[in-house]
C-alpha cells in the first residue's frame, strides 16, 4: 500500500470507519479520505472526513482534488431502516455506485478499485449447489438488497471493461460477524429466543470483522483483479450455531411473519432465505489466486461474537410462556417448547 491515497465510502458505519482508521495508520499510506453523508461516530484517527453524497457528481471533484489513486467502496447497505425506506436504500446502493464509477472513470490517476460485495448475490434456495464458486451467475432476485448487489456488480464489470488500466477487485464477503458487528443476521442471533423455521437446518459461513478489514487491505496491497469469495474456514448448521450461543429456539412455520406482541419481528427476504436453505461458498480462489487466508474460521468468528451476548437468565421462561399463549394451541406449542428446551 506504499504511497497510497485511499478514498473509502460508507465511513458513517462502523465497518467503513474502522477500516478507514486502520488504513490511515498504515505507514505506507499517505492519506485516507472517508466519504459519507453523515459524519462517523467515534474516533476517526488519521482519516480525513469529507461530507459528500456519492449519488451526487460532486464526488468526482473530491477524487480529483485529493488526487485519489485507490477507491474502496464500502457503502452498499443491506437494510432500509437507517436510510428512510427502500427507495432511498436503492438510490444509495445503485445510483450511488453508478456515480462513484463515473467519477472513477473520469479520474486518470485512479488505478485500483476495491468493491465490498456479498455472497448474498448468490441467493439461497433448494436448488443451490453444495458450494458456490465465483463463476456462478448472480441469482436474479425480485427486489431488495440482493437485486441491488447484482446490479452493482454488473456496473462494476462494465467499468472494468471501460477502464482496463484500473485493477478492479470485487470481494464477495460471507456474513460478517464479530463483537462489534451490527447487521440483520447479528441482530437475529442476539435475540434471547431464536426462531427457526420448522424442518430446516441451513448451513452457514461467517467472516470475522477483522478478517474483512484484512481482506480489503490485502486486496489493495497485492492488486489482483477479479471476483473472490471471502469467508472463514468451515461451515456450521443453524442448530449448531444456536447451541454454541446457548440460546433457546422456537420452531415457527414462517420466518417472514412476526408474532404480534412477541420478541419475533419479520426478517428480510434475503435473510429468510438464508435461514431456511443456507449457503456455502468455495474459497479456493481466495487462497490460491488472491493469496488471502482469514485468521478466524467460521466457528471462531461465532465464538468471538458470542462473548458479547447478554445471558438471558430468567427472561427465557417468561418469553417462552408468552409465546405459548400466542402460538396456536395444542401439539404445536408442546413441540415448540420441547425444541426450545433442547436448543
Amino acid at each position: 500500500m506504499a504511497g497510497r491515497v485511499i478514498l473509502v465510502t460508507g465511513v458513517s458505519r462502523d465497518l467503513g470507519r474502522t477500516f478507514a482508521r486502520a488504513a490511515a495508520a498504515h505507514p505506507n499510506v499517505d492519506r485516507v479520505i472517508g466519504v459519507d453523508v453523515v459524519p462517523p461516530r467515534g474516533d476517526i484517527g488519521g482519516m480525513s472526513f469529507v461530507r459528500a453524497d456519492i449519488r451526487n457528481p460532486v464526488i468526482a471533484k473530491v477524487i480529483a482534488k485529493e488526487d485519489v489513486d485507490t477507491v474502496v467502496h464500502m457503502s452498499v447497505i443491506s437494510t432500509p431502516g437507517s436510510t428512510g425506506g427502500r427507495s432511498t436504500m436503492k438510490e444509495l446502493n445503485v445510483i450511488g455506485t453508478m456515480q462513484l464509477l463515473a467519477a472513477c472513470q473520469q479520474a486518470p490517476q485512479v488505478r485500483h478499485l476495491v468493491v465490498k460485495s456479498t455472497t448474498t448475490v448468490y441467493g439461497a434456495s433448494n436448488r443451490d449447489p453444495a458450494m458456490f464458486t465465483e463463476t456462478a451467475e448472480p441469482r436474479r432476485a425480485a427486489g431488495g438488497y440482493a437485486k441491488d448487489v447484482a446490479e452493482i456488480e454488473g456496473y462494476v464489470r462494465g467499468f472494468a471493461r471501460r477502464r482496463p488500466d484500473v485493477c478492479v477487485t470485487t470481494l464477495r464477503c460471507a456474513n460478517v460477524l464479530g463483537p462489534r458487528t451490527e447487521s440483520p443476521l447479528a441482530t437475529y442471533l442476539r435475540r434471547p429466543v431464536i426462531p427457526r423455521r420448522i424442518g430446516f437446518d441451513p448451513r452457514m459461513q461467517f467472516l470475522h470483522e477483522s478478517d474483512l478489514y484484512g481482506a480489503i487491505a490485502h486486496a489493495i496491497r497485492v492488486e489482483r483483479p477479479g471476483t473472490y469469495n471471502i469467508a472463514g474456514d468451515g461451515i456450521l448448521t443453524l442448530s449448531q450455531v444456536v447451541r454454541r450461543l446457548q440460546r433457546p429456539t422456537v420452531p415457527v412455520p414462517n420466518l417472514g411473519l412476526g408474532i404480534p406482541g412477541s420478541t419475533f419481528a419479520p426478517v428480510s427476504p434475503e435473510l429468510r432465505a438464508l435461514l431456511t436453505y443456507g449457503r456455502g461458498v468455495d474459497t479456493t480462489r481466495m487462497r490460491e489466486e488472491l493469496g488471502f487466508v482469514p485468521a478466524y474460521s467460521t466457528a471462531q468468528a461465532l465464538a468471538d461474537f458470542a462473548t458479547t451476548l447478554t445471558p438471558t437468565g430468567g427472561r427465557t421462561d417468561r418469553l417462552l410462556a408468552a409465546l405459548e399463549r400466542q402460538l396456536p394451541a395444542g401439539r404445536a406449542v408442546q413441540d415448540a417448547l420441547q425444541e426450545a428446551g433442547r436448543g
